[in-house]
């Protein structure tokens, strides 16, 4: 309207001045999940937005699960943009944006309304998915040479194409004991410590299952490498290591940015190439669902299993037992429980490492290392 103004102005022959920043029709995007103190069916609330602000269009950005509901909003820049919500019958716990927690407040004419502010001020939608995701980070740091991230999936958060498959509960917690297991092998090789001198890193990742912006699926996980200090280093090889239902990882799609997806299966030995092309380790999938790992210079670590993927995953390092790494993840309570055993004769030990974070949006609270 300002634009049209200005327009008619200056063809009536009259000067005017229009600032910048007083354009009316910028638009910016703002997200919130409003959380259920107890999960139940799957319901939208009564939500008024005030004047100037809309939902985003499509049901992807709005979506209603057992636990939560959240939306998406779109309007003028605002870091403080006043919410009120409706929900009859259901028990607000609290709401988030971004990675805080926001608490709803009472209306005192009207108990039954709630409100809170939320910020719009990102520039794209996409900038805004840290409200969904719910990720705790080890490492998060590429300086070190391993980033590490560790998906913390709820079924009662499920959203999207989760609400209509198989929940994969022995994928969820096979892909954290390869994860952890990883991990061990990067340090114990110097692969990590390799990558950090040259000013790259590997990336372990897993998979997500209340995101519709991002259809993490089928279950897979990641051990990447970014020849660079961040995501967007060329070059970089991310494979997508698929598993059944037994948590046996049968496939690699490994996409190396510039070329396209490459596809192995168990026995074909997968590559990971610098931007020069020399061989930094190779990864294979083993025919029992596990994963060997072959630094250039040896020796190879084999990751396989005693007790089954979902419980164990047992290292083997130059073909002898070297580690078992059991972990379990209440994601309810926020508690991340990693055991390591060590199976070497004559330097056995037994480790505990328990993580608390916030189950709503997995910020580390606290960590504690037994030893023995």
């Amino acid at each position: 309207m300002r634009r049209l103004l200005a327009l008619f102005l200056i063809l009536a022959g009259l000067a005017v001045a229009v600032p910048a920043s007083a354009d009316v029709d910028a638009v910016a995007y703002g997200a919130f999940r409003i959380v259920r103190s107890v999960p139940g069916t799957p319901a939208t609330p009564e939500i008024m937005l005030p004047e100037g602000y809309t939902f985003v269009a499509g049901s992807q950005y709005r979506v209603a699960s057992r636990a939560e509901y959240y939306a998406f909003i779109q309007g003028p820049p605002s870091g403080v943009v006043p919410i009120s919500v409706r929900w009859p019958g259901v028990d607000v716990g609290t709401v988030v944006s971004g990675k805080n927690r926001l608490i709803p407040t009472p209306d005192p004419n009207d108990p039954g309304l709630l409100g809170f502010t939320v910020p719009v001020t990102a520039s794209t939608i996409n900038a805004l998915q840290p409200t969904l995701q719910v990720f705790s980070y080890p490492s998060a740091s590429t300086e070190s040479g391993m980033y590490w991230r560790i998906e913390h999936n709820d079924p009662d958060r499920a959203a999207g194409v989760w609400t209509q498959v198989r929940w994969p509960a022995a994928e969820a917690r096979t892909f954290l004991n390869h994860q952890v297991a990883v991990a061990e092998v990067l340090r114990d090789a110097g692969l990590a410590a390799e990558a950090a001198r040259r000013g790259h890193f590997y990336a372990l990742m897993g998979f997500e299952t209340n995101n519709t912006l991002h259809q993490d699926n089928p279950p897979h996980w990641h051990l990447s490498y970014y020849p660079g200090r961040d995501f967007s280093a060329p070059r970089a090889h991310v494979p997508h290591f698929w598993m059944d239902a037994a948590g046996r990882t049968f496939y690699n799609g490994m996409d190396i940015q510039g070329q396209g997806r490459s596809r192995y299966y168990a026995g074909d030995p997968a590559p990971i190439r610098d931007v020069e092309g020399s061989t930094l380790v190779t990864l294979t999938i083993r025919a029992d669902g596990g994963l060997d790992i072959d630094p250039p210079a040896g020796p190879r670590y084999s990751l396989s299993t005693g007790a089954g993927f979902p419980t164990e995953v047992v290292v083997s390092r130059a073909g002898v037992p070297w580690l078992s790494v059991r972990a379990n993840d209440d994601v309810r309570t926020g508690i991340l429980v990693i055991r390591t055993t060590g199976l070497v004769p004559g330097a056995e030990f037994r480790q505990s490492t328990i993580y608390t974070y916030d189950p709503l949006t997995g910020a580390i609270l606290g960590s504690t290392t037994k030893r023995d």
